[in-house]
């Protein structure tokens, strides 16, 4: 096995678009769940509006990539609200089942030949580049250190996602030790209790659901910025993944999300060339292709194993996390 070349490729993914996407979609999800004690499973559905948005309104209607990100945002915040009227004043498990089916309808209805004319259904679409990338303040050329070896748009498109990554872990910060974050942890803890001292929890709910869910269509943004937008890619399993990194981190923490992206994105890399490399070598009875998707099982066991032995994540504290139980 080269062990270079396989360390080379998952240390890459350090500083990987979908790193980087996943750090934002996860803050969403730590405000949603982590403090609200939202079960949000549609997390995808956030992402897919998020990048769809960006695209079509560059593609379709000419509009600037800060606009299209503007865009972006407001389809976040209207998905959000037309979840949040339904279900917010019922149990977080009806939540679940909205949230899932409808990050379905979303992907479907991108992938449907009846709006193909805006989306190009199940194609996918590409070549919105040209703006954000005419905005790229960076030096030409191709330039890095050991792995991270990018283009200047590459470096371009990961420096901007990590400052939003630290815009919203700066938010988040500010927003969880102001009034409103606290109230927003008392609700998680007894909504009854806040409801009684006369506070407004369906409100709230509504809010922590628009604001995580803002943050996962940027994160969506994020991951269609170097490459293009494929509805395939917003399966039910992008939800989990997000989730995954989400638990490794920490719920309940403010930099839990971001070191919990990259443990995940790391892990899978290091699998992938790790495993096809052992089924080539003859130390797995299976095909490399076999091997290459037996790392879902070995992250799916291993995120069974810190749900049942530490589910306050890496970063976590149990106080933080005994609403779960």
């Amino acid at each position: 096995m080269d062990w270079g070349q396989i360390l080379n490729n998952t240390a890459s993914f350090i500083l990987s678009a979908e790193t980087i996407g996943f750090m934002l979609a996860a803050i969403g999800l730590a405000i949603h769940f982590g403090y609200a004690g939202l079960l949000n499973f549609g997390m995808a559905g956030f992402m897919a509006i998020g990048a769809y948005g960006y695209a079509i309104s560059i593609l379709s209607f000419g509009l600037p990539w800060w606009a299209a990100m503007g865009v972006s945002v407001l389809g976040a915040v209207v998905f959000a609200v037309v979840l949040g009227i339904p279900t917010l004043r019922l149990r977080a498990d009806y939540l679940a089942i909205v949230t899932i089916a409808a990050a379905e309808i979303v992907r479907l209805l991108f992938q449907t030949q009846l709006f193909d004319r805006w989306t190009n259904s199940a194609d996918g679409l590409g070549g919105y580049h040209e703006s954000f990338r005419a905005a790229n303040p960076l030096p030409a050329g191709t330039y890095g250190w050991g792995p991270w070896y990018y283009t200047d748009q590459g470096w371009w498109a990961r420096v901007f996602g990590l400052v939003l990554v630290a815009v919203a872990v700066l938010v988040v910060w500010l927003l969880m030790r102001s009034p409103w974050g606290r109230v927003l942890k008392g609700i998680r803890e007894d909504e009854d209790a806040v409801r009684s001292l006369g506070k407004n929890v369906f409100l709230y709910k509504m809010q922590a659901l628009i604001i995580g869910g803002v943050m996962g269509a940027l994160g969506g943004v994020v991951i269609a910025l170097p490459s293009a937008v494929i509805p395939q890619y917003y399966l039910p399993s992008l939800t989990f993944f997000v989730w995954t990194a989400l638990l490794l981190g920490g719920a309940a923490t403010i930099f839990g999300p971001v070191l919990g992206a990259v443990l995940y994105w790391v892990l899978m890399a290091f699998l992938a060339g790790v495993l096809p490399a052992m089924a080539n070598a003859g130390y797995l009875p299976m095909t490399a292709t076999q091997a290459g998707n037996l790392r879902f099982v070995v992250v799916g066991v291993a995120l069974m194993l810190l749900v049942a032995f530490r589910p306050q994540g890496i970063l976590g504290s149990k106080k933080e996390m005994t609403f779960v139980k």
